[in-house]
């Protein structure tokens, strides 16, 4: 960007937002800014259709009837597939299932089981804590099995790569500063080195292009309830490379990854696609909500958010450090939009209580410790004047010190 805009500017740019008429099918609150899509996008119209008819129709009515009439049984196919196209993988790669952190789970057993004569997991030291978390529980799950992270054990993730190691986990985006990894680049490496890539897309998926299948990625994990707008503690999905799923194994078989789980069989045969990554039986209203969100990006193109998300942050990020840049305010996050995520962090020493009085004043951001304030901007509903008003009151915040007040200080237990 070249100089900073003007309002007249920016009332230009959202005049040619191609983006701009899908604002209208969000319910948003009147007066908020919302900037945390990346935690919880919003509910759209479409997804409080679908939870009606779920619910008084498809329930209410049809009852267990609906398992089969409402297509109840294939939903985490079917969204799987949907949610495929948005991430660049093939039908019949993708299954929404379960949590995240199961996903996770189950991913990394898969991708130990396919090199059984190695015995490290690599992650990050710096991903979001549920992935150590979860790589931990797996390797304490086999035998000399141990964890190495990239930031505590070596720099970066190259220099942990050798002949002992069998998989290695990766934020796509880091949760914490946005910065985006290159995908195809790192898998080469990671394959290089004889290891198996498993990608986490939480931060990605809906918010930038991802191509799981050209970037020879073996498995990926990844929520709905961020971008992809699913609702609160939405289903996650997970993707296994077509080449893996026959050899694949996950840990926990539940019926709904038998091959026959209607033959109510005594021993278990795992379905040979992507249905053996299922567990058990499916939370069915939050997957017909899902099946709302997702019939919004049925008219997305990645490639015009990409874009819009790029512009976005740049204009945040060079209006916050023009107006806000002698209030002890560090840019976290890489300056350089094609290294960025859709969102923008900043550190600050008092970053809980400033957050809490921009959402006072309708700014609607996060915190994440120990000193970060976290702002995602989703361009399906977020427009350029957003971006300057959001501003104008970090400004007034930070120049009256208005988060001073003692109420702003008080910790929730979310953050």
């Amino acid at each position: 960007m070249t100089g900073t805009p003007d309002s007249a500017a920016i009332e230009a740019m959202d005049a040619a937002d191609p983006l701009r008429s899908m604002r209208k099918r969000f319910t948003l609150p009147e007066g908020v800014i919302y900037l945390d899509g990346n935690s919880l996008g919003p509910a759209s119209q479409e997804v409080l259709g679908e939870l009606e008819r779920a619910t008084r129709e498809e329930w209410a009515e049809g009852l267990i009837r609906s398992w089969n009439d409402a297509g109840w049984f294939d939903l985490p196919l079917e969204l799987g597939d949907r949610i495929g196209r948005l991430v660049g993988a093939a039908a019949g790669q993708v299954v929404v299932s379960d949590t995240t952190s199961i996903n996770i789970y189950k991913a990394l057993h898969a991708a130990m089981g396919l090199r059984p004569d190695r015995t490290v997991i690599v992650a990050e030291g710096d991903s979001f804590p549920t992935d150590i978390y979860m790589a931990a529980g797996a390797a304490a799950s086999r035998p000399q099995t141990q964890v190495r992270l990239a930031g505590v054990d070596a720099p970066v993730i190259e220099d942990l790569l050798d002949e002992r190691v069998a998989a290695v986990l990766i934020n796509h985006v880091n949760y914490k500063t946005g910065e985006l990894q290159d995908m195809a680049a790192l898998t080469r490496k990671i394959h290089d080195a004889g290891a198996l890539a498993i990608w986490d897309l939480c931060h990605s998926a809906g918010a930038l292009p991802v191509e799981l299948d050209a970037a020879g990625a073996d498995f990926a994990v990844g929520c709905t309830y961020k971008y992809l707008n699913g609702g609160p503690g939405s289903p996650a999905f997970i993707y296994a490379a077509k080449r893996h799923q026959a050899e694949a194994r996950q840990p926990l078989s539940g019926w709904w990854g038998h091959a026959r789980p209607f033959a109510f069989e005594q021993s278990f045969d795992a379905d040979p696609g992507i249905r053996k990554f299922q567990c058990g039986t499916q939370a069915v209203l939050s997957l017909r909500v899902l099946k709302g969100a997702l019939d919004i990006w049925q008219d997305v193109d990645m490639a015009v958010v990409r874009e819009k998300s790029i512009a976005l942050t740049d204009l945040f990020i060079d209006l916050v450090e023009v107006r806000c840049g002698s209030f002890g305010l560090s840019l976290e996050s890489p300056r350089e939009g094609a290294r960025r995520g859709s969102q923008v962090s900043f550190a600050h020493e008092h970053a809980y209580e400033i957050m809490q009085a921009l959402i006072a004043r309708g700014v609607i951001g996060d915190f994440r410790a120990p000193s970060t304030i976290r702002f995602g901007f989703a361009p399906l509903y977020i427009g350029y004047e957003d971006v300057w008003r959001a501003v104008d009151i970090l400004d007034e915040v930070l120049r009256t010190a208005a988060w001073k007040d003692e109420r702003y200080a008080v910790r929730a237990p979310v953050t």
